[in-house]
């Protein structure tokens, strides 16, 4: 398997990130699509509007926030399979907006691509 990584979408591209998947709902602001440099923004794996607007970025609400969003990927498993693939193949880059790089949905994907080996 590849590196399967998480990073800002704000941060420049390398070439080293691989296939680089934004899992936002919403697109960032300040960034042009030809600058993100995507090979695909998936929206349905993204947290649902419901759940990113009650986590609403608030540290103390990051755990109930992962358990809550694990809960509703368990919806998209075609999807997680078709990223771990990919990973398989090339390095995988899965790129959020939030500022905290620690709490955040990607954090929380990338822990559930690296139990499906």
């Amino acid at each position: 398997m590849k590196s399967i990584k998480i990073k800002r979408i704000y941060d420049p591209p390398e070439l080293e990130d691989g296939y680089r998947i934004l899992i936002d709902r919403l697109w960032p602001r300040g960034i042009g699509k030809e600058e993100a440099k995507l090979d695909e923004w998936n929206k349905n794996i993204a947290p649902s509007t419901e759940l990113r607007k009650w986590f609403d970025h608030k540290e103390e609400r990051f755990e109930e926030f992962s358990l809550r969003y694990q809960e509703e990927l368990k919806t998209h498993y075609s999807e997680l399979e078709r990223l771990f693939e990919i990973a398989k193949k090339q390095n995988l880059c899965l790129l959020y907006g939030a500022k905290n790089p620690n709490n955040n949905q990607a954090v929380v994907l990338k822990a559930i691509l690296l139990k499906l080996v």
